[in-house]
């Protein structure tokens, strides 16, 4: 089984990017959508900046996280920012994403979905999921909170991984696992259902800021699974 990638979100501050440099992070996440973690183009670029200085191994992919966003904001930010990932966590259209591959084509595209914490909501999803064959590079699943798309720092029903992962098997793509995770939590996540990688945010903060302890713990329970 390959080994899970992970994404450290949320990234603000350039001393605790810098104190990451000797951890093995496959990517991490600049947001540019309405959040309390919102970074501007110009925060963005000095992030990525430290990318070029990655001790452990290949360095990180910058992933982009946006909210319904128009084209113009995409070609303005990935005129200024080298993002290897645009991460899509509104009501995006297949044909939107299909767009934004054909303007970005060295730009990995994916797609978050919400998971519904104490329903089945796989059912709901699946027609959906599946019109998005062909538009995207990976599947995020992440918690459903009807008033913030991501960073909750709530779990949703991991037992509808399976269904998820078996949908995202047949279009090719991987399945990522967001919301909720932290050190404590993310090993038995990995054990129980293996998905491809994991998204954390919130789980690796203390009052609201990075904590690069936990980071390190997320990042090794992960590479250790």
């Amino acid at each position: 089984m390959a080994e899970a990638k992970v994404k450290i979100c949320g990234l603000q501050d350039v001393e605790v990017l810098k104190s990451m440099v000797h951890l093995p992070v496959d990517y991490i996440g600049l947001v540019f959508a309405p959040s309390r973690r919102k970074v501007s183009p110009e925060q963005a670029a000095e992030l990525a900046s430290v990318l070029g200085e990655w001790k452990a191994g290949q360095a990180p992919f910058a992933a982009g996280v946006f909210v319904n966003p128009e084209m113009d904001e995409l070609n303005e930010i990935l005129a200024a920012v080298p993002l290897g990932v645009i991460q899509l966590h509104g009501n995006e259209s297949p044909a939107f994403c299909r767009e934004v591959k054909k303007a970005f084509p060295d730009v990995q595209v994916w797609k978050a979905l919400p998971v519904a914490a104490e329903i089945n909501d796989t059912d709901n999803n699946g027609s959906l999921l599946e019109s998005y064959a062909g538009t995207i590079d990976a599947l995020l699943l992440d918690t459903f909170d009807p008033t913030q798309r991501g960073g909750s720092g709530r779990t949703f029903a991991w037992d509808e991984i399976p269904a998820y992962r078996k949908r995202a098997g047949a279009m090719g793509v991987p399945l990522y696992v967001a919301g909720g995770l932290s050190p404590d939590n993310v090993g038995g996540l990995l054990a129980a259902y293996a998905p491809d990688g994991v998204d954390v945010s919130s789980g690796v903060e203390s009052d609201g800021v990075k904590d690069i302890a936990k980071i390190t713990a997320f990042v090794e329970r992960v590479k250790q699974s």
